[in-house]
């Protein structure tokens, strides 16, 4: 119901309010001693017909779902909720049981990224994310072990070419040899993405940034490329650049070392993109969704049928439909179609 609840606000704009009562003192399904049980008929008095009242832990925590609350006075309707609800309760319970009462209340849409992740900063919201049933258990190993085997034998494949790669960028420019940076995985948890270095050393972000937020908010133009007649949501001509990076880039062959993103779980071979901390920050609430269900990827469903030529709202689609109805005979299809799209290039 909760997950039924976020879709809901992702379209509707509308907040909802998740409230748990639990008993401080009940430590075994069951025993409670101060009859939580019983509280069900009291909150009722208290709650509308549109909100919804179930156990979050059974016979321990009792959850209700406030639904449809005023975006522009979230705090005025949280404050008016607790106290109906307290007051409630206080009426109907002995002060020593009321103050035996925990009450937590979370709000959704949440705040991403306050403790510097990048991802959810309260995971109550989502408590789908940590269930796994026995055949997905069974699928996702399936996917980590083709990720193991095929980025072991991609880079012994390709060992000279990355070698050959890591010399060329060290000599071509000053600065050194990988790229690193922050990036947001599964779950919204940040982790450290490889590349060969493109740019040049010491570099200001400020003006990507700048374009990746008018491309999530649908107020980026497509700029024409060479070869790409509908032109491309990227940014083309980037003095940051050097020759070499330019070449890697539109080849691809940049984005070799992230099969050591792949080997450390990091990162699948088939997957969304992994975005920057500060484009999270940017996304719409559903926009959100794709990085949680699945690892980013090195390759994805994007790559392969849209890359820089789509919005970003379709890129986000994408991932998704890929995020529902990923299999492995779907990841091999992807990578199977993965070098016809390298060879289009990047642009």
């Amino acid at each position: 119901m909760i997950a039924i609840e976020r879709k809901r606000t992702e379209r509707t704009k509308e907040p909802f309010l998740l409230m748990l009562l639990e008993c401080v003192e009940c430590r075994e399904p069951g025993k409670c001693v101060h009859g939580i049980d019983n509280l069900v008929s009291v909150l009722l008095s208290a709650t509308r017909e549109t909100d919804v009242i179930g156990w979050h832990k059974d016979h321990r925590a009792i959850a209700i779902l406030f639904t449809g609350l005023a975006a522009d006075s979230k705090s005025a309707c949280v404050g008016a909720i607790l106290n109906r609800v307290s007051s409630a309760l206080q009426d109907k319970l002995f002060s020593e049981k009321f103050v035996q009462l925990s009450i937590t209340l979370h709000l959704f849409p949440d705040d991403w990224g306050n403790d510097g992740s990048g991802g959810p900063s309260n995971s109550t919201l989502y408590p789908e994310l940590h269930e796994t049933d026995t055949e997905k258990r069974g699928m996702l190993a399936l996917k980590r072990g083709m990720d193991i085997l095929g980025s072991l034998f991609l880079l012994i494949l390709l060992l000279p070419v990355i070698l050959a790669i890591a010399i060329a960028v060290k000599v071509t420019s000053r600065g050194p040899i990988f790229f690193r940076q922050q990036r947001v995985g599964q779950f919204g948890k940040c982790f450290t993405f490889l590349k060969f270095r493109s740019m040049r050393n010491r570099n200001d972000h400020s003006q990507h940034m700048q374009y990746v937020k008018q491309m999530i908010a649908g107020n980026a133009d497509r700029v024409s490329a060479k070869g790409k007649a509908e032109g491309v949501y990227k940014l083309v001509d980037d003095p940051r650049i050097t020759p070499l990076g330019k070449f890697l880039r539109r080849t691809s062959l940049d984005e070799l070392p992230q099969f050591l993103n792949v080997l450390s779980g990091d990162m699948s071979l088939v997957g969304p993109r992994p975005p920057i901390p500060y484009e999270v920050a940017a996304y719409e609430t559903w926009h959100r969704r794709r990085v949680l269900h699945v690892k980013p990827g090195i390759t994805g469903l994007w790559q392969v049928t849209g890359r820089s030529r789509v919005s970003f709202d379709e890129m986000v689609r994408l991932d998704l439909h890929y995020a529902s109805f990923w299999s492995p005979w779907l990841d091999f299809k992807i990578l199977m179609r993965t070098p016809a799209a390298v060879i289009k290039g990047a642009y």
